[in-house]
Parts: structure tokens; sequence; C-alpha cells
């Protein structure tokens, strides 16, 4: 286990949801996975919009897809930045989409990095586990907003 923190996986593709949980089996990262198929579950999860907060708190990484069903990605991050609880809240781009347009606007409304997904499973293991590693393990990040007023 590379640490107790909680991984959101925002993703409407059952085939991308079971390819993304082996890569993290096979990096041998045992985090808690919570795995929500739209933009509407993501905001509920996050926001206890239908009390479903989660007992953990917070989760160490969201990975959102764009291309999702109800809400989609960019309203999503969108409403993670304009929130005081979550603006600091890590959020990766796993999208499939390679258009300019989607990677501009996505850095516009403030994500922290943007990834395609690799079409080879070799290659989106070894992605998955660079994301766990780096974003889960090394990041570090402020745990609520009121210690970090100027």
């Amino acid at each position: 286990m590379l640490n107790d923190a909680t991984i959101l996986l925002v993703e409407d593709n059952p085939d991308d949801i079971k390819l993304t949980l082996r890569a993290f089996k096979q990096n041998n990262i045992s985090n808690d996975i919570v795995v929500v198929h739209d933009g509407q579950e993501a905001l509920d999860y996050l926001f206890a919009e239908d009390h479903c907060q989660p007992e953990k708190g917070m989760p160490a990484l969201v990975l959102l897809d764009l291309k999702l069903p109800k809400v989609d990605g960019h309203e999503v991050l969108q409403r993670i930045r304009e929130d005081e609880q979550t603006k600091f809240l890590p959020v990766v781009i796993l999208t499939s989409s390679s258009e300019e347009k989607d990677l501009v606007r996505s850095y516009e409304k403030g994500c922290n990095s943007y990834i395609q997904k690799p079409v080879d499973f070799g290659q989106f293991v070894e992605a998955v586990r660079q994301l766990g590693m780096y974003w889960v393990v090394l990041n570090k990040r402020p745990q609520s907003t009121e210690s970090n007023t100027l």
C-alpha cells in the first residue's frame, strides 16, 4: 500500500474502469479506489449533495475523465476549483481525448495534469504507476485551506 489515501476515479466506460483498476493492482497500488460513473456522482461524492460524503474525508487524488454523462469533466473540475474545501485537491485529467481544445480548457479550469490514455496496456500500466507514485506518495498538498491564508 502506498498509504491510506483514497483515489477517486471518475469514469463512465466499464472497460476503462477495469483497465485502470487492473493497472493499479499490477503496480501494487492498494489504496482505496472509489469509482463513480458520471460527473453528478463525482459532485455528490465530493460535496455530499446526495449524502454520499466519504467517511475518510476528501480523496488524495481525483482521476477525471472529460466525456461524462450528466455533468462533463470540465464542469466537475470547475466546481472543484470554486469550492474552498476542494480547491487544492489534485485533479488529473485521464482521458482518451487528444483534442487541443480539451487540453487547453482543462488547464484553464485548473487541472494539475492532463494525461491522454495510452492505447497500449503496457504504457497505461506504466502511466498509472507514475501517477500513483507522484500524486499519492510524493506530492505534498495542504490539508485544509484555513491554514493557508496569507
